[in-house]
């Protein structure tokens, strides 16, 4: 009875650790390694280009953001968000993978009512927004302000006003934010 009582346990034993052997991989989703947003806004034949780069990433250089261009009062623009890697050749794409993983992944555009009203016009397989492109209906007088362009990994989509563009209940982690300081003529 004693030695069946031992072998018992040391079956279970042996079953247990070699259950526990775990020679799978584990998928690690790494982290996008962002260095330049560029946010691109068109009418007609007016362009304004809207870039902040960050080639040091955490370090001790802050990024340098341009804007190109100023708005016309009154104007719908199409805009358009791209996302890069540039410390690695070749020149990482990352706005392929956050479209990709459009469910994963939001912008949000922070402006005073006066510089205008963003509208998305993507959205991920859910049909919720994923905001790499917008149109922008600038204000109807003449203002300066900032256009603060986040961008957040795993937000909640079904939270009040996300949908809408209220980053307020979004959650989720940011992955990018910018602030281009714009004028509206």
């Amino acid at each position: 009875m004693k030695n069946s009582k031992i072998l018992a346990i040391a079956l279970v034993s042996v079953f247990t650790f070699s259950s526990c052997n775990n020679d799978d991989p584990i998928a690690v989703n790494e982290e996008e390694v962002i260095t330049t947003v560029t946010t691109t806004l068109k009418a007609g034949a007016q362009t304004v280009t809207m870039t902040s780069r960050d080639l040091d990433g955490d370090g001790p250089n802050k990024p340098v953001v341009t804007v190109v261009g100023d708005l016309l009062v009154n104007t719908t623009y199409t805009g358009a968000v791209s996302f890069l890697n540039e410390s690695v050749t070749p020149v990482d794409d990352i706005t392929l993978e956050i479209k990709e993983e459009g469910d994963e992944h939001q912008l949000f555009f922070q402006a005073p009512t006066a510089i205008g009203a963003f509208t998305y016009t993507d959205a991920d397989v859910n049909g919720k927004p994923i905001g790499l492109t917008f149109t922008l209906k600038t204000g109807t007088a003449a203002t300066t302000g900032n256009i603060i362009v986040t961008l957040k990994h795993e937000p909640a989509k079904s939270a009040a006003g996300v949908a809408a563009g209220d980053i307020t209940n979004a959650g989720g982690a940011t992955d990018a934010q910018i602030t281009y300081p714009v004028q509206v003529k």
